[in-house]
């Protein structure tokens, strides 16, 4: 891999985990905008639940996605969680919510992209995928 590209994996991979890290302090502090948009996605007998547990997801793929030898794990795990983010915009919650000019949508799809940018970046370190060369007779 050369210099250029693994800087960029690096900005991308600390991009990701820094937007993950700067939402974990309204979830897990029960911050209102946070609360709101989990009632409306989960409903409020959920709320709590499913809140911290979207947490719980991003901050194992913040930390994975950091760490050189599982970044491929949190990069695929960041697509998980971050798809359920955008579904939810696109579905339920609408691109704007409590008036944030569409800012946690464009936080998601940022997430999205740079995550799957991550994985193209890294797709020779997937376990069975790239480690087998078309010319290998086994």
């Amino acid at each position: 891999m050369s210099k250029t590209i693994n800087i960029v994996s690096w900005v991308f991979r600390i991009a990701i985990a820094a937007i993950f890290l700067q939402t974990l302090f309204f979830k897990f502090s029960g911050a209102e905008e946070s609360i709101n948009i989990f009632r409306k996605v989960a409903g409020t007998e959920m709320e709590p639940f499913a809140r911290i547990g979207s947490g719980i997801g991003e901050l194992i793929a913040a930390i994975l996605i950091i760490i050189p030898k599982t970044r491929v794990y949190g990069a695929i795990l960041s697509v998980f969680v971050i798809s359920g983010a955008i579904l939810s915009h696109l579905t339920i919650l609408g691109i704007e919510v409590m008036d944030d000019g569409g800012l946690l949508f464009i936080l998601a799809c940022t997430v999205f992209v740079l995550s799957l940018a991550v994985i193209y970046i890294h797709r020779a370190e997937f376990p069975f995928v790239g480690n087998v060369s078309v010319d290998d007779p086994e």
